[in-house]
């Protein structure tokens, strides 16, 4: 049974980082895409980036040249680096197993202005 877990969320000053972390298990993950997404309140949940089995990643505009997407395949992580953060950041991030219906419980991050 595939199984997602964040860690690394937490409140951070604005123009701050933070570095997500999801730990995946029960799936052959390095044959995996996996994404990361967000929701704030009274939001719909949007993507914030993805990257594939071979690493070819996609990263939404509104973090580009901000936000890294990376993963680890041997020891089955997927990372979120987050930096120059605004208070508009601010929102639960999920883990998530592309293509099938796999998501973390999310962690929250949250930004001062």
């Amino acid at each position: 049974q595939a199984r997602l877990v964040e860690s690394g969320g937490g409140l951070v000053q604005d123009g701050g980082s933070l570095r997500l972390s999801c730990k995946a298990s029960g799936f052959y993950f390095r044959g995996n895409s996996m994404g990361w997404y967000r929701q704030a309140p009274g939001k719909q949940r949007e993507l914030v980036a993805t990257i594939s089995s071979t690493g070819a990643t996609n990263v939404a505009d509104s973090v580009k040249g901000r936000f890294t997407i990376s993963r680890d395949n041997v020891r089955s992580r997927l990372f979120l680096e987050m930096n120059s953060l605004k208070p508009e950041d601010a929102a639960v991030y999920f883990c998530h197993r592309e293509n099938t219906d796999s998501w973390g419980q999310g962690t929250q991050v949250t930004v001062s202005s």
